[in-house]
């Protein structure tokens, strides 16, 4: 299996990351996507992946991040798109959850990003929160073809359908574990299984049952079981077409 969204360079994993790593492995995750959010920490992503086989980095400049993003960072992140090292450009996209005041400069970043991921032949990794019609209506315009996953998707049937058109994989994770999650869960069993990937956003969205500790790559197979438990298909028929959506979408 692939942990398509997992934050393995932040600080309280350091310590123990071979270990976790190491169990992961055990539990049948072999890659690793970590993807960044802020310019101050791509070069930790970088320097982790390079030691790490099993380690793909992604970089981008994450929208509810605003005040972190410095004027040359774009300019920095089109430059590390040529260098080949890269899986896709991410965590970037639109997140309208906190008001309309600073849409417009989301949505400039935004663009200028999805442009540098068409020039470098690269996919996205796209955070979208309330805003999923105005980024398919930029994805469209732009004329985007290289697909990419959308993170911890929480859209309807319809964008759903919008998403995997345009070459888009939908990511499913710990959100799934909870029942009162019933809209993703049902559209979870819905959706055709060649337009799924796993994930856990490691640390974040802890499992339910693991409320109040950090989340971690080696319980990926626990959404894995709720994933199974959902659908009609075996969970090692599960397991291997979401490894291989993953490798198709981001070329592992």
């Amino acid at each position: 299996m692939i942990d398509t969204h997992c934050h393995l360079d932040v600080e309280q994993f350091q310590t123990d990351l071979d270990g976790i790593l190491d169990r992961s492995r055990r539990s049948g995750v072999s890659d690793f996507v970590i993807p960044g959010y802020i310019a101050s920490g791509w070069d930790r992503i970088l320097t982790l992946c390079s030691r790490r086989p099993c380690l793909h980095p992604a970089l981008g400049l994450h929208p509810i991040y605003l005040d972190h993003h410095q004027p040359g960072n774009v300019t920095e992140l089109r430059e590390l798109s040529r260098r080949g090292t890269l899986v896709a450009i991410g965590e970037i996209g639109l997140d309208f959850q906190r008001g309309m005041e600073r849409n417009k400069e989301q949505q400039e970043l935004f663009e200028q990003q999805l442009a540098i991921a068409g020039d470098a032949d690269l996919p996205v990794l796209l955070h979208v929160r309330k805003a999923h019609d105005q980024l398919l209506a930029t994805l469209r315009r732009s004329h985007f073809s290289n697909g990419g996953i959308v993170h911890a998707f929480n859209g309807s049937r319809q964008q759903a359908d919008h998403y995997i058109k345009l070459g888009f994989k939908l990511g499913y994770g710990g959100t799934l574990t909870y029942d009162r999650a019933k809209r993703i869960r049902r559209l979870a069993a819905e959706l055709p299984l060649n337009s799924i990937v796993l994930e856990t956003d490691a640390p974040d969205i802890p499992l339910a049952g693991r409320r109040g500790y950090a989340n971690s790559p080696e319980y990926l197979p626990e959404i894995l079981d709720v994933l199974t438990s959902l659908r009609l298909e075996s969970k090692g028929e599960i397991a291997i077409q979401t490894t291989i959506n993953a490798r198709q979408v981001l070329g592992l």
